[in-house]
């Protein structure tokens, strides 16, 4: 198998390299414009989902790019997200999502996180009174099962679960999830939860690789830290070549979004860097700290998370 791509439980090869598409803006031309440029430069794993509001672009940049030859269906990796607001229908969620995106069938199509809201919230954050009482996950993967069986998605998965939600999972599906993604670089390396799914054969895919640097809630922690610009320095490669070769290097895809052209290139030139094993060891003994907390999800009234411990099962 070819070392820029990983399996998955379902036969489907995932590539290492993935491109994401959360843009705040919502800016559609660019995101179309940055779409075609990563498939000129060799991307062929895609990033999405309803609440990032990119769907629609995506869909469209793939659909010209396959219309005009670039690339053909089968060479792309298509993951989307159910959000939370549709928890209670994921069979109708994804029929719009493959509606919008004008798409036959997703790659991968995943629970965005563990918490159930009422009916039509579309906003990231919500509102106190938009929660769900009951996480209802059993009732979810059902819905997320059915998808599969229908031919929607060739793959399900999770993503923000912890180990324990893993297993709570394991405990009730007919399908295991074939993917988490989750949070992980160099700074937060899920050490735990990478057993877990290792064990149970499911891919650790790993969104902020590094450290969600230009968004809001996000950190430029990693690529400024001084281990990691050594270890660059050292094999004459960028800090963020770095931080993501040390996500495959553990058998994890990474999702980074950038919509430059030279910094796409960069990101895909992480492929060819090897690290060894005074650089893995150095990164294994960085101090660690999770960015994407989800504050947004505790509350101490309507979330059935009180606090982060809980979010998080006491893995943070």
């Amino acid at each position: 198998m070819r070392s820029d791509v990983a399996r998955l439980r379902c036969g489907k090869t995932i590539p290492l390299l993935g491109m994401g598409t959360y843009c705040p803006q919502k800016d559609r031309e660019t995101t179309i414009s940055a779409v075609h440029q990563a498939i000129k430069i060799g991307y062929r794993h895609f990033d999405t989902a309803k609440i990032y509001g990119s769907e629609e672009a995506l869909g469209t940049a793939l659909g010209q790019a396959i219309s005009y030859g670039t690339v053909q269906r089968d060479d792309l990796f298509v993951t989307s997200k159910l959000w939370s607001s549709d928890h209670h229908d994921p069979i109708s969620a994804l029929i719009q999502t493959l509606k919008t995106m004008g798409l036959e069938y997703l790659d991968n199509y995943l629970v965005h996180w563990p918490i159930k809201l009422k009916p039509g919230v579309n906003e990231p954050i919500p509102k106190e009174d938009e929660f769900e009482k009951d996480l209802g996950i059993e009732e979810t993967w059902q819905g997320m099962e059915r998808c599969l069986e229908m031919g929607l998605c060739k793959s399900i998965g999770v993503s923000n679960f912890s180990s324990k939600k893993i297993f709570d999972l394991l405990d009730f599906a007919s399908v295991s999830p074939s993917v988490n993604q989750v949070e992980m670089h160099p700074l937060w390396r899920q050490r735990k939860l990478r057993k877990v799914c290792e064990e149970n054969n499911i891919h650790i895919s790993g969104y902020s690789p590094l450290g969600g640097p230009g968004n809001c809630w996000g950190s430029t922690a990693v690529i400024e830290h001084p281990v990691i610009k050594s270890i660059a320095l050292k094999h004459n490669a960028t800090p963020a070549q770095v931080a993501l070769r040390w996500g495959m290097s553990k058998g994890a895809s990474v999702i980074v979004k950038s919509f430059n052209g030279a910094r796409m290139r960069e990101n895909k030139r992480a492929l060819e860097i090897k690290l060894d094993d005074q650089d893995l060891s150095l990164i294994d003994h960085l101090e660690e700290w999770k960015i994407m907390r989800g504050e947004f999800l505790v509350n101490q009234t309507t979330s059935p998370y009180k606090s982060i411990q809980q979010l998080w099962d006491n893995e943070i």
